[in-house]
């Protein structure tokens, strides 16, 4: 039995949901999303709560249900309130910069990289060595700054690279003579 599929989805003010088929469309102040959940499943809206139906004796559907679930949730978070995810630049001479949908970043190659910005996806630049990455889609927020890090992933042994703001990197010790 999912734990998770049993646990309701409130409806937040400000947020529109609207249910055709197997097909889900969330509308609020960050965005709109939309998900095509398995037909296994029906969803159930009753005072602003959303509510997960399936076949207890199917095990797919049980797993599915628990994963639709989760997903609406996201969607509702990502359109009332958004995700975030911060990172941080950590070297001498690493520097970010922000420019409408480009990141400039300076990482220590021969090279300046210019990171394209997808659509739905806000790039914030505090400080120079500071990176936000901001939408509305969590999987999405969550890409664009898996490969921002992947540009120059923190290395064990000084610890230099991008790394997310709460990442611990496991140091390695030097090779002694």
């Amino acid at each position: 039995m999912s734990r998770i599929a049993k646990a309701p989805v409130t409806i937040p003010s400000g947020v529109d949901i609207k249910l055709e088929g197997n097909y889900m469309t969330a509308k609020g102040k960050t965005g709109v999303l939309s998900f095509a959940f398995n037909p296994s499943i029906s969803m159930v809206i009753n005072d602003n709560v959303i509510h997960m139906q399936w076949d207890k004796d199917d095990k797919n559907a049980t797993a599915q249900a628990g994963t639709a679930r989760a997903i609406v949730n996201n969607m509702v978070t990502g359109v009332s309130v958004g995700f975030e995810k911060k990172l941080t630049l950590i070297g001498v001479g690493y520097r970010a910069q922000a420019k409408d949908n480009v990141l400039n970043l300076a990482l220590g190659f021969s090279h300046p990289i210019d990171f394209q910005v997808p659509a739905g996806i806000t790039v914030e630049t505090p400080t120079q060595t500071d990176i936000i990455v901001k939408g509305s889609d969590k999987q999405q927020v969550g890409q664009v700054a898996a490969k921002i890090r992947n540009i120059r992933p923190p290395e064990p042994y000084k610890g230099k690279g991008v790394r997310y703001a709460e990442e611990n990197v496991a140091r390695k010790e030097a090779k002694k003579k």
